[in-house]
């Protein structure tokens, strides 16, 4: 009997015998949060219920991320699919008021990593119980530093995706403004490119009351954000959108003074590389031009931040699937969001698909939640069953049949 005959069910049941230790393993991971590319308690809990399983855990140089490899025993199609968790959590203030609340000043799992953790860690041990059957290989990814710091390049970097390459890549991410249990994706691009661009706009300072004898950087700053926006609405197709927000402009000391120079920095979000490029080359231009029209000096810099996360049509297609087949509710997202999420980088490389599970707290109104990135963020913590078993059926459904 192949384990797809009856893995519906069997996954079910086997992310509602692990919650209880799942629900545990992250309260225990949300009471003590982590920043960035090293989460080493983070990593001494999951390596503590992964104890005993029969898995290959290999670590990089980079970061304390690491993977751990599961090889099925139950045949060997020749095929092996990622399930990637990420782990670390936002510089935020805990106002939730839970019990298991943040024991560390400054830090919250406000995005919900501790739940996408230990989903993956009771999908390992859901997977490692039914191994013989397993017809091919499982790499389970624990991913620190997707807030901002590029985890998952860096895991890329070390190789450590390389060891036992997989064909197929996915992950779950949940979100407290969708319906407990809802699984929505979409095939595409699904979340945006993020860049953070920088500009220092130099003119000639000197008094307030006799602009005529300065070269004033304010007014051209000004310009060159109006610019932008223009750039944007009459060079930028709808289809193919950008956002450009320049969030802030920093000039002056004194209400008499024009200042020498401005300083804007802002975030640049797209849906394909083509537009991104396109935005980049804009922004160094007209910061460049509009300063030397003015007989002023500028200079423009963009930090590359993550790539647009971009689904394979039938990694979208093969979630629908599963999520139908488990009773989950499932809905395709209308648009791509214009956030960022560093499981792009795995995307570039290996066909698959991102995914949010639903987990309003049970009588709350997902509209109105706290959403993601919100100090009093919360989550429906059953819903997490649903979550092993996604991954669990994502994974064998794949190993099976590939994308067909």
């Amino acid at each position: 009997m192949s384990l797809d005959d009856h893995s519906i069910s069997d996954w079910t049941a086997a992310g509602e015998a692990e919650l209880d230790d799942i629900v545990t393993l992250r309260r225990a991971i949300h009471a003590e949060p982590e920043i960035g590319l090293h989460c080493p308690l983070t990593v001494e809990k999951i390596k503590a219920a992964l104890t005993g399983l029969p898995l290959e855990l290999h670590e990089g140089s980079s970061t304390t991320g690491f993977v751990a490899i599961l090889r099925g025993q139950g045949g060997d199609n020749g095929r092996t699919v990622l399930l990637r968790g990420d782990m670390d959590a936002l510089p935020m203030q805990e106002e939730t008021g839970l019990p298991f609340a943040s024991t560390i000043d400054g830090r919250m799992h406000a995005c919900g990593h501790d739940s996408h953790t230990a989903m993956l860690v009771g999908a390992a041990r859901a997977l490692s119980a039914r191994r013989d059957r397993l017809p091919g290989t499982v790499i389970f990814m624990f991913q620190p530093g997707e807030e901002g710091h590029h985890g998952a390049r860096f895991m890329i970097e070390d190789g450590l995706l390389d060891i036992a390459a997989p064909d197929a890549a996915f992950a779950l991410h949940i979100t407290p403004n969708a319906p407990a249990g809802l699984v929505v994706t979409r095939g595409g691009s699904i979340m945006a490119s993020a860049d953070t661009v920088h500009a220092v706009i130099r003119g000639a300072g000197g008094h307030a009351a006799m602009p005529h004898d300065c070269i004033d950087p304010v007014p051209v700053a000004c310009e060159i954000v109006t610019a932008l926006q223009t750039f944007i609405a009459r060079r930028i197709a709808v289809t193919d959108p950008a956002v450009l927000s320049i969030t802030k402009i920093e000039a002056g000391s004194a209400h008499n003074v024009i200042p020498g120079e401005v300083r804007l920095l802002g975030t640049l979000r797209t849906l394909s590389e083509a537009t991104r490029d396109t935005m980049q080359a804009a922004f160094r231009r007209i910061v460049e031009n509009i300063a030397a029209a003015h007989g002023a000096t500028a200079e423009a810099w963009i930090d590359t931040g993550y790539p647009v996360t971009v689904n394979d049509p039938r990694g979208a297609a093969l979630i629908e699937a599963i999520a139908g087949e488990l009773g989950a509710d499932f809905a395709t997202m209308p648009q791509p969001m214009m956030g960022a999420e560093d499981f792009s980088y795995v995307l570039k490389r290996y066909p698959g698909a991102f995914a949010f599970l639903g987990v309003a707290p049970a009588g709350s109104d997902p509209a109105t939640n706290p959403p993601l990135h919100n100090t009093r963020m919360t989550i429906e913590e059953s819903v997490m069953a649903k979550g092993v078993a996604m991954h669990c059926a994502i994974a064998t459904r794949y190993l099976e049949r590939g994308f067909d």
